[in-house]
């Protein structure tokens, strides 16, 4: 008899995501503005100190926090690149430091000195080379270290939060306006994507490794796979009728022009009133209040030539409300200088002493990490099936 066949047992179903440890919690992506708020507000609480105690705990909340919930998407794998932005900042706030050597006393602990280079009369007052001492470097070095841990919590915010979801929360007006900001958000890890792959595929083809020309080798090909998805991009989105003005009129769009520029305007006059404590009244709330209304009717208006529609719009929940919470009472406590001396955030360099770690702001900035776990777990990557296999037996 011919051999008979039969099928073997149905494959399993795909994996689909797990549930966080413990099984309390199903994974979900986190609203994108939630993270942006998080970060933002960290990078606020970051602005108000110097201490370096602090600024480290920073960077390592931040690791933390992405390490246990970032995605496996391409703009999620970037943050690595903004840890070597941030040491790049540091070292030319030290380098520029050093080379325009200012405020030297004879207090001062010195290092080594820079030959030194005579400015004409009309440069008076920056001086170039000379002493450089210990003090003057660690003030440079923990002032860049301040901006390059607000760096990183943008970088914190691109990672964690999906550029392409935050598109679409913004106004109808500011639609073309917010899908250039997220094309430009999406371009560094998709150079970065495109420089390992042309990296690997060297390495399997067995060329130069090192030098000029294997970085010559890279950027060739990494330019030319920018120009064609730049190309495919500019191609989809014209066959989408992107930036087209619709059913806007003339009359419309200059109205919103208007409205939109005597806003900004009231906006800048009100700013100006409420730091300027010699300017008039007028000038200060009732200025940014007015110039508040008339950004909001003019998004209103110009956000009525577009129609948009959603497709599973991204739920608010408890896990929002608590990530951007934790990030804004972190930056609350700092600024609100209760329970600390408030020179305990910017300790001096005179006498040089190792800075103390104040408990609140460090407290402050430990309830910023919570969001690591208050954040719902974010979804595994799913596999495809396994197709079943057929198996022959004899009879």
């Amino acid at each position: 008899m011919p051999p008979t066949t039969t099928r073997a047992a149905v494959a399993p179903p795909a994996a689909g995501p797990a549930p966080d440890a413990g099984g309390r919690r199903l994974p979900r992506t986190l609203h994108p503005v939630a993270w942006w708020i998080w970060a933002l507000a960290l990078a606020t609480a970051v602005s108000r100190t110097n201490n370096p105690l602090l600024l480290f705990l920073v960077l390592a909340v931040l690791g933390y926090v992405i390490t246990v919930r970032r995605t496996e998407a391409p703009w999620a794998r970037g943050f690595k690149y903004y840890l070597y932005l941030a040491l790049t900042v540091v070292a030319i706030r030290v380098l520029f430091r050093a080379v325009f050597a200012t405020g030297t006393t004879p207090r001062d602990h010195f290092l080594f000195a820079l030959p030194h280079l005579p400015t004409p009369d009309w440069y008076a007052g920056i001086r170039l080379g000379g002493p450089v001492s210990l003090e003057a470097l660690l003030s440079a070095a923990t002032d860049g270290l301040r901006l390059a841990c607000m760096l990183c919590c943008i970088g914190a915010a691109n990672t964690l939060a999906n550029p392409k979801r935050a598109l679409r929360i913004l106004p109808g007006a500011l639609y073309e306006l917010g899908v250039a900001v997220t094309v430009s958000l999406s371009v560094a890890p998709q150079l970065v994507q495109s420089v390992q792959r042309v990296h690997r595929a060297k390495r399997l083809r067995a060329g130069p490794a090192k030098g000029l020309r294997a970085l010559r080798g890279i950027i060739v090909p990494v330019l030319e796979d920018a120009l064609e998805r730049s190309l495919r991009l500019a191609a989809a989105m014209d066959s989408r009728g992107y930036g087209r003005a619709g059913t806007a009129t003339r009359r419309s769009r200059r109205a919103t022009g208007a409205l939109m520029l005597l806003g900004m305007c009231g906006l800048c006059a009100g700013a100006y009133g409420l730091l300027d404590a010699t300017a008039p009244k007028l000038l200060g709330l009732p200025a940014m209040g007015a110039g508040a209304l008339l950004c909001f009717a003019g998004l209103r208006l110009g956000g009525r030539r577009i129609t948009r529609t959603t497709y599973r719009p991204d739920p608010w929940r408890f896990a929002e409300w608590a990530v951007a919470g934790c990030g804004v009472l972190s930056a609350v406590l700092l600024f609100a200088n209760v329970g600390f001396n408030a020179a305990e955030l910017n300790p001096s360099i005179y006498p040089l002493s190792w800075p103390t770690l104040p408990l609140v702001p460090a407290a402050a900035i430990l309830l910023a990490g919570a969001a690591g776990f208050l954040a719902p777990p974010p979804a595994a990557p799913t596999r495809p099936a396994v197709p079943a296999q057929r198996t022959e037996e004899p009879t």
